[in-house]
């Protein structure tokens, strides 16, 4: 790479990193080109193209593979009418409503809260943008964790992000239809089919982002049935 190259390699970064300490993180993904070029990873891209087809997928990949990302983005997508240009998945054209969970409250909060709104300190740090973000309301029983989240979505609705976490038990899962169900985290198999039961009514999306940490479990066997082992 030449030094041109090199400086034009510079801008670029530069300019996302400035977009998100602006609070407008999900327009710095996946670009067209430059060093986070969307061709690199083909992998997230046939995850989001497999919701225009799939009720249910799941990324099940080792640590630090981006699978949160993968995840946090589709989410900030769905829940603010934001697609990009090039997408090939599942659209929503009216605000939806949306549950991100994951195995306790810290967990949620130190993870899939921070990736979709940031810090409690720096809210509009996260994957949804800040002017998208109307208000929150704080979990009772747990410091500095959010409950709900109120998003402005481009259809002029507004769409509702609740957070919950599996060791509430199934019976906190029941309720209303969900558009999106984002499970990051393997959930238990009672929790995954009670949240499936609120995607009946709405065509609704299941995403669910993990490493498979229980071996081949019934979950993972729902994804991969070819792993399972005959007696």
């Amino acid at each position: 790479m030449n030094s041109d190259e090199e400086l034009v390699e510079r801008i670029k970064i530069r300019e996302e990193l400035a977009r998100r300490e602006k609070g407008e993180k999900l327009f710095s993904y996946y670009p067209d080109e430059g060093p986070l070029r969307r061709e690199l990873y083909a992998k997230h891209m046939q995850f989001f193209a497999a919701g225009s087809i799939h009720q249910e997928r799941a990324a099940i990949a080792g640590n630090r593979t981006g699978k949160t990302i993968m995840g946090s983005y589709e989410t900030t997508c769905h829940l603010t009418g934001l697609y990009p240009s090039w997408w090939e998945g599942k659209r929503f054209d009216h605000p939806v409503d949306v549950w991100a969970a994951s195995d306790t409250g810290e967990t949620t909060r130190n993870i899939l809260q921070f990736a979709l709104l940031g810090s409690l300190g720096d809210i509009g740090g996260g994957m949804v943008p800040k002017n998208n973000i109307i208000d929150c309301s704080s979990r009772r029983g747990l410091a500095d964790a959010i409950d709900t989240v109120n998003i402005k979505h481009s259809s002029g609705g507004i769409s509702t992000l609740a957070y919950k976490s599996y060791d509430q038990g199934r019976e906190k899962f029941q309720g209303t239809a969900k558009h999106l169900i984002y499970l990051d985290e393997e959930p238990p198999q009672d929790i995954y089919f009670e949240c499936l039961t609120r995607l009946m009514t709405t065509s609704g999306l299941m995403l669910c982002t993990f490493t498979p940490l229980k071996g081949l479990s019934d979950i993972v066997l729902r994804y991969l049935p070819e792993m399972a082992v005959e007696e």
